[in-house]
């Protein structure tokens, strides 16, 4: 049964197929929500497939590892690509379709059009990864104009990048909601990643202390200590947990990302790392108490 669900499941690549679905479910008076994704999906990314379900009566799964947000020295090549087995996991979370461009699908011989967010792009990933937030906004466009949908989910995993794109989306007037899905995590409190999948066994075991140590963190700041205390003393801990350079430990604005010296509104804690080879990051809420 599950195997017969995943055969039945429509996998489309052009834009033309893609919008003769979506206009016929829009002729039937039905609600249409995008998820977009990379592929190599796990338990997290089923989470924002049930969670669309929620709101829409047809979901559309994007699989596309795009080029453009990555950096020349960073794991393009590598990404995981498993189309077939990612096309049995979003039917067994029960999506609608799957849109599986290829490169030259969306970016077609003469493209030379980019969007650049600032304010939400600035500092944290955009600073240590310089055009990543140029390649994610333009491709998030050109999917949302594509499929059109009334709402698109993101995780919180990837908290800056769903700021860019809400500032996006405001700016450029387009007609979508977009939903922001909270972190997923393994038992241990691992945030899940397709990126994961790079780390030894022994990374694994000491890559939850991240998080730990992040909310260490946040439980400091309640108890009243002063900000850059809090993140030297995080700072410390995830080093000596293994981890080797860490591009950035901070706390931000939780709307417009701007860092904070002093915890008076509400926030969200963010770090990236390395365990290895393997760039983790993450990032968690902090609520002033009333």
């Amino acid at each position: 049964m599950a195997m017969n669900a995943a055969r039945s499941l429509d996998t489309v690549s052009s834009v033309v197929d893609l919008r003769s679905r979506v206009q016929a479910w829009r002729a039937d008076g039905l609600r249409i929500a995008l998820v977009p994704t990379m592929g190599a999906l796990h338990e997290g990314h089923l989470s924002l497939i049930r969670r669309a379900k929620t709101f829409a009566d047809k979901v559309v799964v994007s699989i596309f590892v795009n080029p453009t947000q990555f950096g020349p020295t960073e794991d393009f090549a590598k990404y995981p690509r498993q189309l077939d087995e990612d096309r049995f996991r979003v039917a067994m979370a029960g999506a609608a379709l799957v849109f599986a461009p290829t490169v030259e699908d969306m970016y077609p011989p003469g493209f030379c059009t980019t969007i650049t967010v600032e304010g939400p792009s600035h500092g944290l990933c955009g600073a240590v990864r310089p055009g990543h937030f140029q390649g994610v906004a333009t491709v998030v466009t050109k999917l949302l104009l594509q499929c059109l949908p009334d709402v698109a989910i993101f995780g919180e995993k990837d908290y800056q990048q769903l700021q860019v794109i809400r500032r996006m989306v405001r700016d450029l007037d387009i007609p979508v909601e977009i939903d922001g899905a909270p972190i997923v995590r393994e038992v241990d409190g691992l945030a899940m990643s397709s990126r994961n999948a790079y780390l030894s066994d022994k990374e694994r075991s000491v890559a939850n202390l991240m998080y730990k140590a992040l909310h260490r963190a946040t439980l400091a700041l309640h108890d009243g200590t002063p900000v850059a205390q809090a993140l030297d003393t995080a700072r410390a801990e995830i080093t000596a947990a293994g981890f080797g350079k860490i591009d950035y430990l901070d706390l931000r604005d939780a709307d417009g990302l701007a860092p904070l010296e002093a915890f008076d509104r509400p926030a969200r804690l963010f770090c990236a790392a390395f365990l290895g080879k393997t760039r983790l990051i993450d990032n968690i809420p902090v609520e002033p108490r009333e």
